[in-house]
């Protein structure tokens, strides 16, 4: 694995880079509270399918720069357009693109927006953002976290109380949380994840959504793969399912039996296998 600092949009962004240089690249977008290690289990199987994996800490996340507005946490102007600045500061001109929890919304928006610097879309977990917002009561009652997420400073004290009970819980069983506490500890940074949460899924933007167009481009034309687990507890199976209605290329929907939430980690060999599937028949137009 190389690592790299890359100076993009005004941040000085943490890069793990893995792979041959010269093989077809594919880079993997990580949500809260996460950083760019998350896709550790599963990068081996795709560098052994023959790619090229990058994977950055997103702003305010791992080892890269936190801006400190809560604006500044806007997908569109910020996330967005650190992963195409990052992909022309490693001269990659076109990559596949995966992205899960907070990571798959940032790949929807790059996949309407650039679909030129991109040869497929993953989305792991969290389909289009219309389908998701109109999944229904159920998708409703598994977002409430993310109101309790706009309590500012009481929702940073609910996480570190009782030695980070709340997050603990959450992960019980699953993976061990010891480093993301480690880093979320530091100062600044679990208020930096959440606004991720502040800026982008706001009680109002949930409820009255931006219009059509408002948003800009957010139809995909390129070839769409849907990830969603049966383990899943944050996230109903049809807002990916319906996640096809906002794709005009290829789309493609799978589901894995035997994961949760974090996929990537309960199950990187079958994840693999459907990544690296995508992104050959991708390929081969």
């Amino acid at each position: 694995m190389r690592t790299h600092r890359i100076a993009a949009n005004g941040l000085s962004h943490f890069v793990r880079d893995c792979g041959d240089e010269a093989a077809p690249a594919a880079i993997l977008l990580h949500g809260f509270p996460d950083s760019s290690a998350v896709f550790d289990r599963l990068t081996p199987f795709l560098t052994d399918g023959g790619y090229r994996v990058i994977a950055p800490d997103l702003r305010g996340f791992g080892e890269t720069d936190m801006p400190a507005r809560v604006a500044d946490y806007d997908i569109r102007t910020g996330a967005a357009v650190d992963v195409i600045a990052i992909l022309d500061a490693l001269k990659i001109e076109r990559a596949h693109l995966a992205g899960h929890d907070f990571g798959a919304p940032v790949a929807w928006v790059l996949a309407a927006q650039s679909p030129q610097r991109f040869y497929s879309l993953s989305a792991l977990s969290v389909g289009h953002m219309r389908a998701f917002l109109s999944a229904g009561a159920e998708q409703k009652r598994r977002s409430f976290y993310i109101l309790v997420h706009q309590l500012r400073g009481l929702c940073e004290w609910l996480y570190r109380r009782d030695d980070w009970a709340l997050l603990r819980a959450h992960w019980k069983g699953v993976r061990d949380p010891e480093e993301t506490i480690r880093l979320l500890s530091r100062p600044g940074r679990l208020t930096a994840g959440l606004n991720w949460y502040r800026a982008n899924a706001s009680l109002a933007r949930m409820l009255a959504p931006p219009k059509p167009g408002e948003w800009g481009e957010e139809r995909v034309s390129i070839p769409a793969l849907g990830v969603w687990s049966a383990g899943e507890k944050y996230l109903v199976e049809d807002q990916m399912v319906r996640s096809g209605d906002y794709v005009d290329g290829v789309w493609t929907y799978a589901r894995l039996e035997d994961a949760g939430h974090w996929m990537q980690e309960d199950a990187p060999e079958a994840l693999s296998k459907l990544l690296l599937g995508h992104w050959r028949a991708a390929e081969a137009g």
